[in-house]
């Protein structure tokens, strides 16, 4: 089929590239414009945008989605399909009327439940064990059109934002390939979403990723493990930024002050928090690079006591 592909980060990048070995036709990429970053605020090409030059694609970067101009670009490629994979933006009334067999969105979660810009970190966030990924025909609303396909994904208790994005990327690529079969064969089942099941999941306020001791161990170890690799959860020590790449929570009781150091050992660190303690296994100071537990111990010396903030 001949189509057109919206995405931009790397969790579009298996996508894209399976649409192409599969035989389809990506008449243009759409993807964002090119954004600084780093210290250099050097420009930085979205990965979708790097993957679709090596497969020899044409790119078309919008700075403004929704003008008159805009839409001509995508009209005139005179698609099939329009296929959406974490674009970033929403695609108004407009783009969903221009192609003939749909326009279909790939989404990391088993709508109706965490609708919306960040589901990964969601589901990580409220400890779930199942997530998964959805394809449906997209309407005027947030993530509200009939599915498709939904395939179950399981969380392991170490993943992080990072590891089931990875995840979550390989079983979008396969399951939009059956999708767009059956659209092809004219046998996609359209299935309305049950509105009355539906959560939204936001973007994570900046404010989360400040560790707040007070909160159970359970709960800060998903948070830490929702926000890595980035921005990625922290704690100031001795004046210093921390960051809590990788924690276990402890089942233990204490009456400490939350964030204080209860216990050092030789590879254990362990940390009072509002219910249970925090057993960091991997910190990185700022300035330094990230370090596995015994070897932060080793050159930081921390003492039973003191406190993180």
């Amino acid at each position: 089929m001949r189509l057109v592909f919206f995405g931009t980060p790397n969790f579009a990048v298996p996508s894209l590239r399976a649409i192409v070995e599969k035989g389809h036709e990506v008449a243009l990429v759409v993807t964002q414009p090119d954004k600084p970053a780093g210290r250099g605020l050097k420009l930085t090409l979205p990965p979708v945008k790097l993957e679709a030059q090596k497969l020899g694609l044409r790119v078309f970067q919008p700075e403004k989605l929704n003008e008159p101009e805009t839409l001509k670009v995508i009209a005139e490629v005179h698609s099939e399909v329009l296929v959406v994979v974490a674009y970033g933006r929403i695609l108004k009334e407009q783009y969903l009327a221009l192609p003939p067999k749909g326009c279909i969105n790939v989404h990391p979660s088993l709508l109706p439940k965490y609708r919306g810009p960040a589901p990964i970190q969601h589901a990580i966030l409220n400890g779930d064990q199942i997530t998964g990924v959805t394809t449906m025909f997209m309407d005027a609303g947030m993530d509200t059109g009939d599915i498709i396909l939904q395939w179950e994904v399981p969380i392991d208790p170490d993943d992080t934002f990072g590891t089931l994005s990875q995840k979550l990327s390989e079983v979008a690529s396969e399951l939009l390939i059956e999708t767009l079969d059956l659209i092809e064969r004219g046998e996609a089942p359209r299935i309305p979403q049950d509105h009355s099941q539906a959560t939204y999941a936001p973007i994570l306020p900046p404010e989360i990723a400040h560790l707040d001791f007070s909160q159970p161990a359970v709960k800060l170890r998903n948070i830490i493990r929702a926000l890595n690799p980035d921005p990625c959860a922290f704690a100031f020590f001795r004046g210093k930024r921390v960051k809590f790449w990788m924690v276990q929570s402890v089942e233990e009781k204490t009456q400490e002050t939350p964030g204080r150091i209860v216990a050092v050992e030789k590879n254990k660190l362990l940390i009072a928090t509002g219910d249970g303690l925090l057993m960091p296994t991997e910190l990185q100071t700022e300035g330094k690079k990230p370090l596995p537990i015994s070897e932060w111990l080793k050159g930081t010396q921390p003492q039973v006591g003191e406190q993180f903030l």
